[in-house]
């Protein structure tokens, strides 16, 4: 074959695949907007970009899931940050962010029950969003009653709770409260913020879906601060994160068959900079699985982070 007939046949292949990828596009934002309710949909992205998705469970969800902490003010940065989100988050902000996430392909939540939550998602799902829930559940949360509540895709055991349980050697009581879960009939996760802590639920074997790892190990005490910083101590009312932590938790994701998601790559909102933005991005899937996803919060008072967000992952994604 001519090397002119060859390229008139590559050229012609990658239109007609260009056609397909723009149609499949223009009937997910067709299905999107119908779904929105009068008013919505302006909320529409401009460019019909998709989140690429995953098979978790019986369902595909998007490999960029949608995360709680900034929804509700839970900043990890200093209460001004966090009063900022609470008051710019109001019921309506709530459900206009998730209906702009569903627009990008966005499907799934990683969703927590604290005051006002429930009705916020109850609204959004009244004005026909829809999101896969992965629970988290606190050490106050009845497990039982959220499931009878919010019908979730899972449930997983926060990593405030598995950290404090590693420290203090009763991780037995996780593990119990991991075979409580799988009998309510979801899919069941162990989220941590210290790698050693789903380490030794592999090498355990426990009986769960997939985890979660914080990329920044964050819930140190203070005697591990100042092991790490070398014996310099100083006031820690805020959080710290380290450069060197990543590489330990993706490590970790990657050494086990189960889906993980990756969280915090973003360190709180610490990378702003469009380029390390990209980059945090780029590090997060170059380091975890096929089958794994991640979580980011979004506070889009200043940017349109969804439409940036989705698009980087986009781009990563349907690139590599």
């Amino acid at each position: 074959m001519s090397n002119t007939r060859r390229e008139f046949l590559q050229t012609g292949a990658a239109l007609a695949a260009g056609l397909m990828v723009g149609a499949a596009n223009k009937l997910a934002a067709a299905e999107v907007k119908a779904a929105l309710p009068p008013g919505r949909d302006t909320q529409l992205p401009a460019a019909t970009v998709q989140v690429p998705r995953m098979k978790f469970g019986n369902v595909e969800i998007s490999r960029m899931v949608m995360g709680v902490n900034t929804l509700y003010g839970f900043a990890h940065f200093n209460n001004n940050y966090s009063g900022a989100m609470r008051d710019w988050y109001t019921p309506e902000k709530v459900c206009e962010v998730l209906h702009r996430a569903n627009a990008f392909g966005i499907n799934a939540f990683n969703f927590v029950d604290v005051p006002r939550s429930g009705e916020d998602l109850a609204r959004f799902q009244g004005e026909g969003g829809k999101m896969h829930l992965i629970m988290q559940v606190t050490a106050n949360n009845d497990s039982a009653d959220l499931v009878r509540k919010y019908k979730p895709l899972a449930l997983q055991r926060r990593g405030e709770e598995t950290d404090v349980a590693f420290r203090n050697g009763t991780m037995a009581a996780e593990r119990d409260w991991c075979k409580k879960a799988r009998d309510l009939g979801v899919m069941v996760g162990v989220g941590a913020h210290n790698p050693d802590v789903i380490s030794m639920v592999e090498d355990q074997g426990w009986d769960v879906d997939f985890f979660s790892g914080c990329i920044y190990r964050r819930s140190r005490t203070p005697e591990e601060w100042k092991q790490v910083l070398h014996g310099e101590m100083m006031e820690l009312p805020n959080e710290i994160y380290l450069q060197s932590d990543p590489a330990r938790m993706y490590k970790v994701l990657r050494q086990t068959a189960k889906p993980c998601f990756a969280f915090k790559i973003l360190a709180a909102g610490r990378i702003e900079d469009e380029a390390g933005v990209k980059q945090a991005f780029r590090t997060a899937f170059e380091s975890i699985k096929p089958i794994d996803g991640i979580y980011v919060g979004m506070f889009p008072r200043g940017k349109d982070e969804i439409r940036e967000n989705s698009e980087i992952v986009h781009s990563l994604l349907t690139t590599a």
